[in-house]
Formats: C-alpha cells, structure tokens, sequence
C-alpha cells in the first residue's frame, strides 16, 4: 500500500484498532500536577507496539524484538491520564510498503482518548543496519494488524 493509499482513520475511536495492550499506571509517571507525563506516554505507545509485535507476530518464526527501527513519531495528547489507574494501548496497521510499515496508536483510559500516535516503521537486518524487505509471514501479520477483530 503507498502512502498515498493510507486509509482514513479516526485514531480517537475506539473500534478500529486490532490489538489491545493494558498497562498499570505507576506513580513514577506523574508529573508534578498528578498527570502521566508525555515520556510515560511515549512508553506506553512502545508497550503497545511491542504487545502487537507479540499478538499477531508471535507464530510468524520472525524476531519480535530486533529488527524494527521507529524512523517516524507523530503524538497528540489530547487530555489527561490520571493516577492511580490504568490504561489501554490500541493499535492497527495504517500502511504496510516494501521495507516499512505504518502504525496508528491511542491511549484511552476508559472511553476517554488521551492521545494518538502515528508511528512509521522501517524493518532492518540489524547485522548491517540496512533495511531490508518485509518477508512475506510479517506482511502477512501486518495484513492482519489492519483489520479491527
């Protein structure tokens, strides 16, 4: 899929993510007026896409850790995550090209859409750091990942 082909997504609804990664807020995320800090934000959008690397990757033989370089981050945050709580990381695949993949990610708690990311992704052999093409279990993982369940 080109990028001019990436679908139009509501990152803010719910419905049309395809994985789902429940994290515990802790105390060391709060900034000083007892809100998560954009960092433990950040990370939670990492936990999230670590978690979809492990649902719709874990049977493809692929490495679920090495290999993926984030080349491009784009967050909103859109209103305030409260402790104690927690949260809900959703993710779905947005764009899949040759050697990179497109992400879209939110962070609710409960209904509310704290923030969005947009997140591009280039796969890599991490012996040379150079990209290489998707093989064809991630594409097809990646397929899947764009679908909601």
């Amino acid at each position: 899929m080109a990028a001019s082909d990436k679908p139009a997504i509501d990152l803010k609804d719910r419905g049309v993510y395809a994985s789902w990664t429940r994290i515990t807020l802790r105390f060391s995320d709060l900034d000083p007026n007892g809100h998560a800090n954009n960092g433990a934000i950040n990370a939670y959008f990492e936990d999230g896409r670590v978690g979809f690397r492990y649902e719709f990757m874990g049977d493809s033989g692929i490495d679920l850790i090495q290999g993926y370089a984030v080349v491009g981050f784009n967050a909103a945050y859109l209103d305030h995550v409260r402790y104690p709580g927690e949260v809900e990381v959703g993710t779905v695949v947005t764009r899949i090209g040759n050697a990179s993949f497109g992400l879209g990610q939110g962070v609710f708690q409960g209904d509310l859409c704290a923030a969005t990311a947009e997140v591009a992704q280039v796969y890599f052999d991490p012996s040379t750091g150079r990209s290489r093409p998707l093989p064809d279990p991630l594409r097809a993982a990646l397929t899947a990942g764009m679908k909601a369940g």
